[in-house]
């Protein structure tokens, strides 16, 4: 019986309990901030960088994992007998992370199936956490395929920034806009669509926000059952809870989590901002 064995990268914001548990690999991206290079969740944690972030007067670059980092890996990975490696990563429209771990695939020839989540953060959790259980119920690669692309499309990504300045300096929009945008306290909400950043509405206070997440959430998950909610954040926990304690107006018949998001992401979303995730069945 073929062994599947999960990889995933460093902007699946879970818990490393869960992670250690279910036996899942994570290969890190790199940040560059103040010209020194990190591995993500490696080097710096969250709160390290969360205050680097609001310091640095140039805004950090991230990289994919090297495609030989990738090799090696899966090349540990495939050395039991009997394995398959499946590897699921933060979309393609946002980072040339599957690039590099496709390209290490082909390299290798046999043995490892690349997965383009179409999402980024706890979204992309999602499918690595099913697909984990999955494979340690001894499921076969092409079940594990079909489950996570229903999760995939049955999974809404949401979010929302607290300040123009970040989505300004990654070239995301103007700085005329963004210096309007901050005048005006405008608090952009985008949500991952076929796994690119697409903006859906924005709003001029927190209360706003609330009550269009929970509005999408009401209608959205209607008449299904909830498979998970996550909230990411960087330095925006009490929000966080805010939002979590509306959605539990609509109904409270769901599993959730509350973390801060990984360097890589908040490096676009600057302090303050919020991501809401869920699926539903």
């Amino acid at each position: 019986m073929t062994k599947i064995k999960i990889v995933t990268d460093s902007t699946c914001d879970f818990d490393q309990a869960e992670l250690n548990a279910l036996g899942i690999t994570v290969v890190p991206l790199s940040i560059n901030i103040g010209g020194t290079t990190y591995l993500d969740g490696v080097d710096i944690s969250k709160k390290e960088f969360a205050h680097l972030l609001t310091t640095s007067e140039e805004l950090p670059k991230s990289s994919q994992p090297p495609v030989g980092e990738f090799i090696r890996v899966y090349e540990e990975l495939l050395a039991e007998p009997d394995s398959h490696v499946l590897s699921i990563h933060m979309t393609s429209a946002m980072s040339g992370t599957v690039t590099s771990a496709q390209m290490a695939a082909d390299q290798i020839g046999s043995g490892v199936t690349v997965v383009d989540s179409e999402f980024i953060s706890t979204a992309l959790a999602f499918q690595v956490k099913r697909a984990a259980e999955m494979a340690e119920a001894d499921a076969s690669i092409e079940d594990i395929l079909k489950e996570i692309e229903q999760i995939r499309a049955n999974t809404s990504l949401y979010i929302v920034v607290d300040t123009l300045e970040y989505l300004a300096k990654g070239g995301r929009i103007g700085k005329g806009k963004a210096l309007l945008g901050s005048l005006l306290k405008i608090k952009p909400i985008a949500a991952i669509k076929e796994g690119a950043y697409t903006p859906v509405a924005t709003k001029r206070s927190y209360k706003q926000v609330v009550e269009f997440l929970t509005d999408k959430f009401k209608t959205e998950t209607e008449g299904s059952d909830i498979g998970y909610i996550g909230i990411a954040h960087i330095e925006a926990e009490r929000f966080s809870k805010q939002v979590l304690d509306s959605l539990k107006q609509v109904r409270d018949d769901f599993n959730f989590s509350i973390m801060e998001t990984s360097p890589i992401i908040s490096t676009h979303t600057g302090p303050g901002a919020i991501a809401l995730m869920y699926y539903t069945r």
